[in-house]
């Protein structure tokens, strides 16, 4: 009677994750204000390195709050989330527009200097051009593994992926689990055991399409029927796989494979 509902636990679960997800936005827009504090962008060089992180950090985590508020609503747009350059284009335009008055104002007042209108102008391209970037660059940190799928029920008399052929002698007819990289190489989690071949991730998850499966991990692929078990370590998700073997789950591939029926 007393334990807690499945449905709450679920809640707290995504509240957590999208506080994390909050967290490294605000690291991300933190070092790039370091970055550009020090390379003193857009400012004389006689201005302090300190007057330069006082400045550049707080507006750079500001404009990392507003850059996800302002995701969320430009994402209810129709269409703007099928295409990733016109997501990011339509995002870093609605970013830099009033960004260019707060960055005017908030300039203004830091260096002590007087609110001239004719002066707000010369900030759109410099504004424009950071937008564009940062949001370029969280785009990039959030953006799940890629998904391969199976061919349809009434394909089933379509070859093989491509990829089966490059199995070792040994493993010719195994049942594939899960492929890791490891350094130049890639280690085979099999039915039959395991094997190293010398190839890229990227290029092998190109040649599984037609087998269900995710890039769980930027180190690991997993096929769906190699899972046997998932479970949660403190604030990890990992994957157990049908020869023992444990596939990591990095947080923005959580959100997909929830979606996919995985976990």
């Amino acid at each position: 009677m007393r334990r807690t509902p499945v449905s709450a636990v679920r809640e707290a679960r995504v509240a957590l994750d999208s506080w994390r997800e909050w967290a490294r936005s605000l690291a991300v827009a933190a070092v790039a204000g370091v970055f550009l504090a020090l390379s003193g962008a857009f400012m004389v060089a006689q201005v302090p390195l300190t007057t330069r992180l006082l400045y550049w950090v707080p507006v750079m985590m500001a404009g990392g709050v507003y850059g996800r508020l302002t995701a969320s609503l430009v994402a209810r747009i129709p269409r703007a989330t099928a295409n990733e350059w016109v997501f990011w284009a339509l995002l870093a335009i609605a970013i830099s527009a009033p960004a260019t008055i707060f960055i005017w104002a908030y300039s203004s007042w830091f260096f002590h200097e007087p609110f001239a209108p004719e002066a707000l102008p010369y900030y759109a391209a410099p504004v424009l051009l950071i937008s564009a970037a940062m949001t370029a660059i969280m785009m990039l940190v959030g953006r799940p593994g890629q998904m391969t799928h199976a061919a349809p029920t009434a394909a089933t008399a379509l070859p093989m992926p491509r990829f089966f052929d490059r199995f070792p002698p040994k493993l010719k007819g195994a049942l594939l689990y899960a492929v890791e990289s490891e350094d130049h190489y890639l280690r085979l989690h099999t039915s039959k055991g395991s094997d190293l071949i010398l190839m890229r991730l990227a290029d092998a998850i190109s040649e599984l399409d037609g087998v269900e499966g995710a890039q769980t991990h930027r180190s690991w692929w997993v096929a769906k029927d190699g899972v046997q078990s998932a479970r949660r370590e403190g604030d990890k998700i990992v994957l157990t796989l049908k020869d023992g073997a444990v596939a990591p789950v990095s947080r923005p591939n959580a959100r997909p494979l929830r979606e996919a029926g995985w976990l």
